[in-house]
């Protein structure tokens, strides 16, 4: 179809119920294509415009490959994503929805830990008395190693997180932690504690857009509804 608009959105939990309410506020009220589970929706009164539905992290890469023009999708997820795919997508708006923090966190029995700078002490003793590396459990390399870097901390190792991240310090994967937390209860219930200063990014839903879609969209209608 000529001037085909595509928009992906999650494709599941609160992010697509708070994404669809965001569209109906909007007066792009999305209609399933063969039920529920289907993964493609169509908008009344909008015949150009298909949407589509995603893992959020999918969206970011069909952004950046241009097979999605416009998308919601996490501010943690493009940050966390690389460079030159980063370059390639715009933010249009953030969203006042899926609010949540990528964070460092400490066993609580680190009582001495509380900053940064208290951190970068720790990773030295690891260096210097066990000859091994402060090991940092996350779902978020880039971000964990642009926050680390930044603030000075050079000793450390990354685990790649596969699962319940808040696990790895109990079970002897990692020392310490970064993850996303929206309150921090999951958090503190597991023995865990936010640095003082180690709030790596204040993440929110967000409009994206794809910059090779930007000069058609901008022409468009949608973009003046979304």
């Amino acid at each position: 179809m000529k001037n085909l608009i595509t928009i992906g959105l999650p494709s599941k939990g609160r992010l697509k119920e708070d994404s669809i309410d965001y569209l109906i506020k909007n007066n792009l009220k999305p209609t399933s294509i063969g039920g529920e589970r289907n993964y493609f929706a169509e908008v009344k009164n909008f015949p150009n415009i298909k949407i589509i539905y995603l893992h959020a992290k999918e969206i970011i890469q069909r952004l950046g490959d241009s097979t999605l023009d416009i998308g919601i999708s996490g501010l943690d997820l493009l940050n966390e994503s690389p460079t030159n795919l980063k370059k390639k997508i715009e933010v249009k708006k953030k969203l006042d929805f899926g609010s949540a923090n990528v964070v460092v966190a400490v066993p609580d029995s680190w009582i001495d830990v509380q900053t940064i700078a208290d951190l970068e002490e720790v990773s030295f003793d690891f260096r210097d008395k066990k000859n091994s590396r402060l090991r940092v459990a996350t779902k978020y390399p880039n971000l964990t190693n642009n926050f680390l870097f930044s603030k000075g901390v050079t000793q450390y190792k990354l685990v790649p997180s596969l699962g319940a991240t808040e696990t790895y310090p109990f079970i002897g994967s990692s020392e310490i932690i970064t993850d996303i937390t929206s309150t921090g209860a999951t958090l503190k219930a597991n023995n865990l504690r936010i640095l003082k200063d180690g709030y790596i990014l204040r993440s929110c839903a967000c409009v994206l857009f794809s910059k090779k879609s930007s000069k058609t969209l901008k022409k468009s209608q949608v973009m003046k509804l979304i």
